[in-house]
């Protein structure tokens, strides 16, 4: 990726964070990256086609956190299957957790991927990137309950899926990122009653 590219995309992922992607003009990204127009334009086409491409970096630094909490030191030992999917449902709230901690200078604001859905608008590719991206996340709590639970696993996932995304919701609003863990608690409580 070239450096220019580089600079856009982290001065848009700065600015459409912190201020929100309709409140984010061309000029202030330019400006935060330190590049000529002409240097955004040679990179992106449009605006939106920048937007497309922030929604993708925040679903790829999810992924990744998701990808590093499943295989620290602690997590790599043989586990019976219940223990398994524990861990793997745990390495999706402590994701979200890091993601939220991971260098928002100006404060937490939610879920940056939903943020920017409420400005889309419906049936923007935008909007179904981040839709993708949480049906992604579901399907992944769904797979590691599958082998413990089979028929409930569906359910138990999508109950598990709304209460991650209610408590980034409140944490976004309360600009308190510590909201996470009592929903981590709340999901191991759901967990334990399931065994």
């Amino acid at each position: 990726m070239g450096k220019a590219r580089q600079k856009i995309l982290d001065a848009s992922a700065h600015l459409f964070y912190t201020r929100g992607i309709a409140a984010t003009g061309i000029d202030a990204i330019i400006a935060d990256a330190g590049v000529a127009k002409q240097s955004l334009y040679n990179n992106f086409s449009s605006k939106e086609e920048l937007e497309s491409a922030y929604i993708e970096v925040r679903h790829q630094q999810w992924l990744q956190l998701f990808n590093e909490r499943l295989t620290r030191p602690d997590s790599e030992a043989p586990r019976e299957p219940r223990a398994e999917a524990l861990c793997t449902v745990l390495a999706v709230f402590d994701a979200y957790a890091d993601h939220a901690v991971s260098g928002w200078s100006q404060g937490f604001r939610g879920c940056g991927l939903l943020n920017a859905a409420a400005e889309l608008a419906t049936g923007s590719p935008g909007r179904q990137a981040v839709r993708r991206h949480k049906e992604e996340v579901e399907a992944i709590l769904v797979k590691a309950l599958r082998p413990q639970l089979e028929d409930r696993a569906a359910t138990l996932g999508r109950q598990l899926s709304f209460l991650l995304e209610g408590a980034i919701a409140r944490a976004g609003l309360e600009e308190d990122p510590a909201l996470l863990d009592e929903a981590r608690q709340q999901a191991i409580k759901l967990l334990e009653a399931e065994a």
